[in-house]
């Protein structure tokens, strides 16, 4: 991600300004072609706070997220990224997902965030930040999901004309979230993990158990070894005492 906040010291500073444009989601029936994409934002407030809450809805105050410890600045100034800021962050990050995009909300500097996270006492603010990105991740993985299901509406064009229009399903993105979501019918590769008593488990413990021998089988060729070496070692002190 390039840098999109304004420039600011170690404790933040700078005039980006806040404008972040809205991701197309689909929120409703697929858009037709020509009209605007549904905006993801939710008109009931129940939903807001809600894992299917989708882009740019405002936490509610009382959310858990916004309950962290925040860093206290001993001798703060009057660009430092105070409790309330950090709070802003935090919900506009929740929010979008996006970390330089929350940084533009609060007007501070991407390299004093990080400064700020890094600093002993930060912990509470650096969990939170954590926190609110899986949170942004969630509504972007419900985003993707209602794209998949219903699709992308498309124009049929006739010698410069819309005549007609279809709707298009992204093969590829259903095929991703079926693996993700649902990898024990639909994964392959490392994204399974076979248990004991699975058919590819005990397929796999099959095929190790006949290529290396058994640890008894092991221990008894090393004593093998180990009792020839020293038959070995003594015949050669005792051909050495006869001499």
């Amino acid at each position: 991600m390039s840098p999109g906040a304004g420039s600011g010291g170690s404790e933040g500073g700078g005039d980006g300004g806040a404008g972040p444009s809205t991701p197309d989601c689909v929120g409703g029936p697929p858009p037709r072609f020509g009209e605007e994409a549904a905006r993801c934002a939710s008109g009931r407030a129940s939903r807001r706070t809600s894992r299917a809450a989708f882009f740019e809805d405002d936490l509610d105050p009382g959310d858990p997220l916004l309950g962290f410890a925040p860093y206290l600045h001993k001798a703060p100034r009057a660009n430092s990224i105070t409790p309330d800021r950090q709070r802003a962050f935090i919900a506009a990050l929740a929010a979008s997902g996006i970390v330089t995009q929350a940084a533009r909300t609060i007007g501070v500097s991407l390299e004093a965030l990080y400064k700020l996270r890094a600093l002993p006492g930060a912990e509470g603010f650096a969990a939170a930040w954590n926190k609110a990105i899986d949170r942004g991740m969630m509504r972007l993985e419900d985003c993707a999901l209602e794209r998949a299901i219903r699709g992308e509406e498309r124009p049929v064009v006739s010698r410069g004309e819309v005549v007609a229009t279809f709707t298009r399903h992204d093969t590829a993105l259903m095929l991703f979230l079926l693996r993700q979501r649902l990898p024990e019918r639909y994964g392959s590769g490392p994204a399974r993990d076979p248990r004991p008593g699975d058919p590819l488990y005990e397929r796999i413990r099959a095929e190790i158990e006949a290529e290396y021998p058994a640890l008894e089988e092991v221990r008894a060729s090393i004593r093998d070894k180990v009792a020839g070496l020293r038959a070995q070692v003594e015949a050669r002190i005792a051909a050495q005492e006869e001499e």
